[in-house]
């Protein structure tokens, strides 16, 4: 019944249309021309945003790698000097156990 009475309408509409064939056939071609830019131009919109998105994420995840970097070899550095003084206090208190034992 649906598709009946669909079929029906679009003859009706056809039967009362005010324009000709060919115009109408113009005013679809065009119209049907001007949905596909449009549907085009909006997945270039999508595509190009997507691109900035990665390309952004890219340059975060970078400098997120960068900040890391340095940040852990500050950490070796502060860790390598607590080291070399711990062995100096030490070599220290072996100085003075050795003098307190002679």
């Amino acid at each position: 019944m649906l598709v009946a009475g669909g079929i029906i309408g679009a003859g009706t509409a056809l039967l009362f249309a005010p324009h000709s064939g060919q115009r109408t056939r113009r005013q679809i071609s065009r119209s049907s021309r001007k949905t596909r830019n449009q549907a085009e131009k909006m997945v270039k919109d999508a595509a190009d945003s997507m691109s900035d998105v990665i390309e952004d994420l890219g340059e975060k995840s970078s400098d997120l790698f960068e900040r890391g970097g340095d940040m852990a070899e500050t950490w070796r550095n502060h860790l390598l000097k607590s080291l070399d003084q711990g062995q100096k206090s030490l070599k220290k208190q072996r100085k003075r156990f050795s003098e307190l034992r002679s």
